[in-house]
């Protein structure tokens, strides 16, 4: 059970996060999200997850491993952020957590309770959708908000035609 959304009291608004990754179909969700956020008055949330599954070393090691994680995800939102800035016209916020993406993901959401909508896209490649849109289909990665999965047949056209 998720906490009630804030997002349409006086002082809130609605946000719509969305996951940076490396995958392709990662800026067709961003796109769509800050295009939905500006087109509704709310904002746009930008969540990097480090995945702390690969730091099982040496502890020297992980350190110089976490080190490394956390400044390339620190690259790949200020890269996203800019787009969002300069393509979509807002400021987004940006949130880096490490552990499991799900658990980070429903934390995030419980957190901050203006998140509204979760925006993924789907990939294209032949190991399927993505991890992400595949754990929505199974009930024990359910999120608690509604997903908008985006089919990875879109151009950014006609996202902005559906925004």
């Amino acid at each position: 059970m998720v906490s009630t959304r804030l997002s349409r009291l006086e002082g809130h608004r609605r946000k719509f996060m969305a996951v940076i990754d490396d995958t392709p179909e990662c800026m067709r969700a961003v796109h769509y999200a800050g295009l939905r956020a500006k087109n509704s008055g709310g904002g746009v949330v930008l969540l990097y997850v480090i995945n702390t599954a690969d730091f099982q070393q040496w502890l020297g090691v992980e350190e110089i491993m976490r080190a490394e994680a956390r400044e390339e995800a620190e690259a790949n939102l200020a890269k996203t952020a800019q787009y969002v800035r300069e393509v979509v016209g807002i400021e987004p916020e940006m949130v880096i957590r490490e552990g499991n993406a799900t658990d980070e993901i429903h934390s995030l959401i419980e957190e901050d309770r203006d998140i509204a909508i979760l925006v993924l896209a789907a990939g294209s490649t032949k190991d399927g959708p993505g991890p992400l849109v595949a754990s929505i289909a199974g009930r024990s990665a359910a999120f608690p908000i509604p997903v908008t999965v985006l089919p990875d047949t879109l151009t950014n056209e006609e996202i902005e035609s559906l925004c």
